[in-house]
């Protein structure tokens, strides 16, 4: 088991999940946060406190569900697009956790579908519209 919280504390979580690995994503969001993330179960994370204080950002599909704490802005996890039945992570928010215990893998998001017609014509990825 492992325990975890954003920046000012506000949001506390638990995993109970072994971590073997970490991931990468290069999809316009990973990349701009800069994310390293952890792939669980979503019966595996439960959130202690403060979920009325998380925040969710979707995009494109909205498929994926992006959690963050409105005070301090501190992305903690995600419902994953590839695996809605899994949760990634955020390796850095958990407590006394070696991110560099465990590989690190790179995963690619980047050519994964865009289907909002709205979407930014930055982002990469093939239009299906």
């Amino acid at each position: 088991m492992l325990t975890g919280s954003c920046h000012c504390g506000a949001v506390r979580f638990r995993v109970d999940s072994v971590i073997t690995e970490l991931t990468t994503c290069d999809c316009s969001l990973c990349v701009k946060r800069n994310a390293v993330m952890a792939k669980v179960p979503e019966q595996a994370l439960s959130v202690l406190e403060g979920s009325e204080l998380l925040t969710r950002y979707e995009w494109n599909t909205r498929r994926a569900k992006h959690y963050f704490c409105s005070r301090c802005g501190i992305y903690l996890f995600h419902r994953k697009r590839a695996a809605p039945d899994h949760f990634g992570v955020n390796a850095f928010c958990l407590d006394d956790f070696n991110p560099t215990s465990v590989p690190l893998r790179a995963t690619e998001g980047a050519n994964m579908s865009i289907e909002d017609p709205l979407a930014n014509p930055a982002w990469p990825g093939p239009r299906d519209l």
